[in-house]
């Protein structure tokens, strides 16, 4: 018969310091040495020879530094040391624990859905009552999206190992973000918006980088003359430059369908491709808006600095909530599409309105960047009714695709393994040239 699990202390799984109840009872080892005793003096009496009671004697006088007085309670501090998880890389759980008196205490987390823990710990008693003492577990979420850590398991020991306080609460939930795909190279637009930024435009300003040559106008700063063409052409001549510019960068996420093998499904790739790229833009001082496509629309405009960027990763995360076909949805807002911006779709190109949608969007004289991240086919069972049906889809996400380059939008695959570089090469080597 297995005994009863200590009752959890608390259901809100929340963070900071709590008071926990303390459940104790005799170790294992007690419970040996506890039998070596009785059988000691059972055998002592049976045959009358005391020598068999002296084999109970260091067992009883082991047993006899048990303490009465133990805590009833102790008091538990949670919190998580890293304010955002990323999935598959280690965060940290810093536990403290007060009260315990001179009990050392074993840690260890059982772990919820998708949370890897890390090896327990052991903290060593102290003498000092009342001083609080600090421990880190380890933990490593293994998939975006909201979670609960699991549970705290803690074991009270005395310094013979004979008594054991048992304490169970709930953990804290996490944000686990997605692994951000890695992005080195960005697509740049011909046509700038005329906000000030570190892209080169093709209009000449007050910017750094060099432009060319020309004459001198009455007006034009001195400090521009070009002193090397002045002289071999006798007549003045400035060093221009190019206008720096910002770019307006609108990221499409389809949360319409997941698909694919767990971990790597259509849902996951679309987090992780449009998490790399506002990062990568975020970071080169972009604006970067975000349109969450799925049973509705959520949706930001483009903004900049790491606050815009921490609203963009929340609306990533909170909007995958249904994955509902979005029907109706063929036209998006014209308030979260400025104009010249530059759209990258992350989708598997499986829904019909947003296919729709973009097609508008194409139409309007945006440029439009489609990654396609399906990586999985319909299931086939050998029969002819699955080949013809598996061949019929085939044709059909063809013909989707070529409509798209029909209409100007290129449209590459991503398999979600490799660097978001190798897909978008081809358009981040050049500046994308804007067409209607």
């Amino acid at each position: 018969m297995t005994e009863p699990r200590p009752p959890v202390a608390d259901d809100g799984y929340g963070t900071g310091s709590r008071q926990v109840p303390v459940r104790w009872r005799l170790s294992a080892h007690a419970g040996r040495l506890l039998t070596v005793t009785m059988a000691a003096l059972a055998l002592a009496l049976l045959t009358h020879r005391a020598a068999f009671a002296g084999l109970a004697a260091p067992a009883a006088l082991l047993l006899s530094t048990l303490r009465a007085p133990r805590p009833a309670q102790v008091t538990v501090e949670v919190h998580p040391r890293d304010s955002g998880s990323v999935e598959g890389l280690p965060s940290v759980l810093q536990i403290g624990l007060t009260g315990q008196g001179d009990y050392a205490a074993d840690l260890r987390i059982e772990p919820g859905d998708a949370i890897m823990p890390g090896p327990g710990l052991v903290m060593p008693a102290r003498p000092a009552a009342g001083q609080a003492r600090q421990a880190v577990l380890p933990f490593t979420p293994q998939r975006w999206g909201r979670r609960q850590i699991g549970m705290l398991a803690v074991t009270l020991r005395d310094q013979y190992g004979l008594a054991e306080g048992q304490i169970r609460l709930g953990l804290p939930w996490i944000d686990c973000r997605p692994v951000p795909a890695g992005l080195s190279r960005r697509i740049l637009l011909s046509r700038l918006p005329s906000r000030l930024g570190e892209h080169p435009a093709r209009a000449t300003g007050e910017g750094g980088e060099f432009a060319g040559v020309r004459e001198f106008v009455p007006g034009d700063r001195q400090r521009r003359i070009n002193w090397p063409a002045t002289t071999r052409r006798g007549t003045i001549h400035l060093s221009t430059f190019s206008d720096e510019r910002t770019q307006s960068v609108v990221v499409i996420a389809d949360a319409t369908a997941d698909v694919g093998e767990p971990g790597m499904t259509s849902l996951d790739l679309v987090l992780r491709g449009a998490s790399g790229v506002m990062t990568r833009y975020i970071a080169s001082r972009d604006r970067v808006g975000l349109i969450v496509y799925s049973s509705r629309l959520n949706w930001a405009a483009p903004g900049q600095g790491e606050r815009h960027f921490q609203r963009l990763l929340d609306l990533l995360l909170a909007s995958p909530g249904g994955l509902d076909k979005a029907a109706g949805l063929t036209r998006l807002p014209r308030a979260a599409l400025p104009p010249g911006a530059l759209i990258l779709v992350f989708s598997p190109l499986l829904d019909s309105s947003l296919v729709e949608a973009l097609r508008d969007v194409r139409e309007r004289g945006f440029s439009v960047v489609i990654v396609d991240v399906l990586n999985s086919e319909p299931g086939d069972d050998g029969s002819k009714i699955s080949a013809l049906t598996r061949r019929v889809w085939r044709l059909e996400q063809q013909a989707i695709r070529f409509a798209m380059l029909e209409l100007g939008v290129p449209v590459v695959h991503w398999d979600g393994r490799s660097s978001l570089d190798d897909p978008l090469g081809p358009y981040a080597g050049r500046i994308m040239v804007v067409r209607r």
